[in-house]
């Protein structure tokens, strides 16, 4: 065993020569993180969105998934055309009164935890169709987490949007973790 005392464990050695004991310097604190923190990072990291394009706007989602922008790059590349393999609706273009029930099944069917893109002004407020036949607004009828503004926006905006996204799961300030906040509040409030 070398020089090492009865009792004391053998470090390994690197290089010629053996590296000391630990020192304690006393503190009994630990690199610790909260499992729901470390969880919503892999999410953050991890998002498989489901485009609900119905328009113009369904043409530039394509255009962000392409090489020349590349939305895999932020974590967002497993595009899934069933709702129960997403967790990110991407709604882009118009959403007319006959297709909102569609939309809200879809939303529905997808897994928990699920976030909201709206892209495009149609989406968003309705754009330039003020009729009766045409939504104005998705939050009408899903909860929104990020707005994407233009008549059609950007590829560039898309990818904001979806990193503004990425902050907000890893800051907790998505509808669905508020929702789950506040029913932890409550089941501890009740409890007490």
């Amino acid at each position: 065993m070398g020089d090492a005392q009865v009792g004391r464990p053998t470090l390994p050695v690197v290089g010629q020569r053996a590296a000391g004991p630990r020192v304690s310097d006393g503190s009994n604190i630990f690199l610790t993180t909260k499992l729901d923190h470390l969880i919503d990072q892999a999410r953050k990291n991890s998002l498989w969105p489901f485009p609900f394009g119905t328009a113009c706007c369904a043409i530039e989602f394509m255009s962000t998934i392409m090489s020349h922008y590349d939305m895999s790059r932020f974590g967002a590349e497993v595009v899934r055309f069933s709702p129960r393999q997403s967790d990110v609706l991407i709604v882009a273009g118009t959403v007319t009164d006959k297709m909102a029930p569609v939309m809200v099944r879809i939303y529905e069917q997808m897994a928990e935890p699920k976030y909201v893109i709206s892209m495009g002004a149609c989406a968003c407020t309705g754009g330039f169709y003020r009729a009766y036949h045409v939504v104005q607004g998705i939050d009408e009828f899903i909860p929104v987490d990020v707005y994407v503004p233009g008549c059609p926006p950007t590829p560039e905006a898309l990818l904001q949007g979806l990193v503004r996204l990425q902050e907000m799961i890893a800051k907790g300030e998505t509808h669905y973790q508020r929702m789950a906040a506040a029913a932890r509040t409550a089941a501890q409030g009740a409890a007490s």
